[in-house]
């Protein structure tokens, strides 16, 4: 038997990593060159980081339908080369801006006295030619779960799917961890418009690949007619599946809001992925203002390579929790999610001593690993808050409701990026006259947010609790 399959699911993973790369070059260049360059405060960054969180949950509500309408070779092909375009197009940010504002070079754009007239021209445009390309980047960036989903089904039997998409999900930490080690060096040495071109450039690289290998499994002439059937072994089963949810009843998207179920969904999502980008988008800058340790610097570096080494260690297991406690335990699923859960919970409270630890010690070693357990705390709940919906809803409904969870993270994203954005502005501004528990300007600032991570998941599960106390499932 031939084992073209895997090949493809290689494909899978270089295109998550590429991903996850791609969505990283602005925070770990913003703080050393960019916001120098275009005379940005947190609260502009703030803004830009909020619209592509609101973005591109908008964009997941509609991109699984345009690969389904496309086709997978060509629906992956335009997605990726969508948002590898929009990541090359950051490049030209600088260059746009000058023309714009009527200054002969990105040196005179720098060399603009701070607080003028001229800065706040060269600011303002800036943030909107970076929306414009983040905007590009989400868009394209929301097809790649769904086409690489698809393609698993396509390729793999039940059995191996689940394996094959933890391979190429794995592709998503491999690009947390890869991106410290690669882009500040890049724009160190080449410059900040370089790092972009050159992450963005592997996106057209790989479209490349994605051509010449893929085609439907029959239609493969690197797929032999042993692999073909061993593919194909569920077939049968899938076709009766698929009449039984054909069957079933649809449930209207404005009748989902009737159930307390789908709230309990959406509280669980709003409260909590904001969490994650913010962790995402803030920790490069944090770790710069706060310590000292920018993102081109070694220590930097390790700061970030091992935050991520410790959520894609831990989160790990994530999946394992609840089976243990269904299997040795005898709960039923959804309990025994929400139990796992409410120990994941816990794991973002370690935020809350980043900031006191790291300050008290003077080492941003405490942080990055306390901020590690917290953001791997967050990848274990959120796998099992995925699992709720299927744990409630019937198949008809699942895709549904998985956008309108989608949705509700993305807002609750954008307004803790936006706030965090603009409290950080005030409180650099204020200085010694803005307080909170002990700390002084900008690093109140910081503490007040990771106070609010640090609890955002107790409160999402207790909420959750209220609305569904037992399982449920909604009959129609």
């Amino acid at each position: 038997m031939t084992n073209w399959r895997w090949w493809l699911c290689s494909l899978l993973f270089v295109a998550t990593t590429v991903n996850y790369l791609d969505r990283q070059v602005l925070s770990l260049t913003y703080e050393e060159f960019i916001k120098p360059e275009f005379h940005w405060t947190d609260a502009d960054y703030g803004t830009i980081t909020s619209f592509f969180s609101i973005f591109y949950a908008i964009a997941c509500l509609f991109a699984g339908k345009f690969v389904d309408w496309m086709g997978t070779k060509k629906g992956y092909l335009i997605a990726i080369g969508v948002w590898s375009a929009g990541a090359c197009l950051h490049a030209a940010t600088g260059w746009a801006t000058t023309h714009i504002v009527g200054l002969g070079s990105v040196g005179a754009m720098k060399a603009v006295e701070a607080g003028s007239n001229a800065a706040l021209a060269i600011s303002t445009t800036g943030v909107y030619l970076f929306l414009l390309c983040r905007g590009i980047l989400a868009l394209g960036e929301a097809g790649n779960f769904p086409a690489a989903i698809k393609v698993t089904a396509e390729y793999f039997p039940k059995k191996d799917r689940a394996f094959s998409t933890s391979i190429f999900n794995a592709g998503a930490s491999v690009g947390a961890l890869a991106a410290p080690l690669c882009i500040p060096p890049l724009a160190k040495a080449l410059g900040w418009e370089w790092a972009f071109v050159i992450i963005g450039g592997l996106g057209f690289i790989w479209m490349f690949f994605w051509a010449f290998m893929y085609d439907k499994p029959e239609d493969s002439k690197h797929v032999n007619e042993a692999e073909l059937e061993y593919i194909h072994q569920d077939d049968a089963a899938e076709a009766a599946e698929k009449a039984a949810v054909a069957a079933q009843k649809g449930i209207p998207m404005i009748q989902c809001f009737k159930y307390k179920q789908t709230w309990s969904f959406i509280f669980g999502k709003f409260f909590t992925d904001g969490v994650w980008w913010f962790f995402l988008f803030w920790a490069p800058s944090y770790f710069s203002n706060q310590f000292g340790a920018p993102a081109t610097s070694g220590l930097g570096q390790a700061l970030i390579f091992t935050l991520y080494a410790i959520v894609t260690v831990v989160s790990i297991f994530g999946g394992y929790l609840p089976k243990i406690f269904v299997d040795k335990k005898g709960m039923n699923p959804y309990a025994g999610r929400m139990l796992a859960m409410l120990i994941f919970a816990f794991f973002p409270l370690a935020s809350l001593f980043a900031q006191p630890l790291g300050v008290h010690f003077n080492s941003p070693w405490w942080p990055a690993i306390l901020i590690g357990l917290a953001a791997a705390g967050h990848q274990a709940w959120s796998a099992n808050l995925f699992s709720t919906v299927g744990d409630m809803f019937p198949k008809s409904a699942i895709a549904t409701i998985t956008g309108i969870g989608a949705m509700a993270g993305g807002l609750g994203s954008m307004i803790i990026q936006k706030v965090a954005g603009n409290l950080f502005t005030y409180a650099e501004n204020a200085g010694s006259a803005f307080t909170f528990m002990g700390f002084e300007g900008k690093p109140a600032g910081y503490f007040m947010v990771f106070c609010f991570c640090g609890v955002a998941y107790l409160i999402a599960w207790a909420i959750m609790k209220s609305l569904v106390p037992k399982y449920k499932p909604i009959e129609i």
